[in-house]
């Protein structure tokens, strides 16, 4: 008789994670920074000290439309699949979700076979992601419980909200939007969450129109860039909590929180202060029953050379 077992990559605790074996193959993106015609590829790079090709590309797979610009990417599984509210243990890390942040495809590749040659064996057309939520220029991906999440910058016309929308496990079908109420957040970036408190945190950028031709000075010194974090009911999906940076922090961008799951605290970036061009590192915590925030780094600008310009 068939005895089924979580895939060996999934742990229940991030304690476990830190003991096992590290990765021998590392997934880099090519970009063609040309425009010239040529599609963007996935690299797979030797890490493995051990190895004869140690640091070099050993694979490589172009993507099957032109175009485009890939950006952030993720697996399709992960040890979210263990949460005892949503359990999926039977499902496998096998697949890159490999969103493109300029023309919306999504492509779906296949490691299991040839680790070192991945596989496309789906791609999500951009006019399908517009029909089915709203969404457009995919950016961030995350395994969770109960499906593929992703991030989106705004909508098919370049402009906000944007937003997460779900892919279903097994089939990588478009499921739809994430959010049944957003209240006001309208900007979008990264999101991460804190499973065992079922709360979920997304930051801010811009629009596709405020980010895909570069930053806008005028919208940026106006303070229209995002400067705020969203707190969600992540099993209602409902919008709980804003907290607000600040008109002058510019760019909310990176979440990270607690590796320990009962911990609720995690760090947030920043990439600009309108009052004197300096970065910051800020942490959000939960403290009586609200979440609050407070910068905790702050990185101050320094003078150039012109030649470094």
């Amino acid at each position: 008789m068939a005895i089924w077992r979580p895939d060996p990559t999934f742990y229940p605790s991030p304690r476990m994670a830190t003991k096992a074996p590290p990765e021998t193959l590392a997934y880099v993106v090519r970009l063609n920074s040309q425009r010239d015609g040529q599609p963007d590829a996935m690299c797979v790079v030797d890490v493995d000290p051990q190895s004869t090709t140690f640091g070099k590309v050993v694979g490589a797979t172009e993507m099957p439309y032109t175009g485009g610009e890939l950006h952030h990417f993720g697996w399709n599984a992960c040890s979210s699949m263990l949460c005892p509210n949503a359990p999926h243990p039977h499902v496998e890390r096998r697949y890159l979700v490999v969103p493109d942040i300029r023309s919306s495809h999504i492509t779906i590749l296949d490691i299991k076979e040839n680790p070192t040659k991945p596989t496309v064996v789906k791609v999500i057309e951009p006019d399908v992601l517009f029909e089915r939520t709203g969404y457009a220029r995919p950016h961030t991906v995350h395994c969770g419980p109960d499906g593929i999440y992703i991030s989106a910058l705004g909508n098919p016309e370049g402009e906000g909200p944007g937003g997460i929308f779900i892919l279903d496990h097994d089939t990588f079908e478009v499921l739809g939007r994430w959010e049944i109420d957003r209240a006001d957040q309208y900007l979008h970036y990264d999101f991460w969450w804190h499973l065992g408190h079922d709360t979920l945190i997304t930051s801010e950028w811009g629009t596709p129109r405020m980010v895909e031709s570069g930053v806008l000075g005028e919208e940026l010194l106006a303070g229209k860039y995002g400067h705020r974090i969203h707190l969600w009911d992540l099993h209602r999906r409902r919008h709980v909590q804003t907290l607000d940076l600040g008109a002058e922090h510019q760019m909310a961008l990176e979440l990270r929180p607690a590796h320990d799951p009962t911990k609720a605290y995690g760090f947030l970036n920043c990439v600009v202060s309108l009052k004197d061009l300096s970065a910051s590192i800020w942490l959000w915590h939960r403290h009586n029953g609200s979440w609050q925030i407070q910068k905790v780094i702050e990185i101050p600008a320094e003078p150039a050379s012109e030649d470094q310009l």
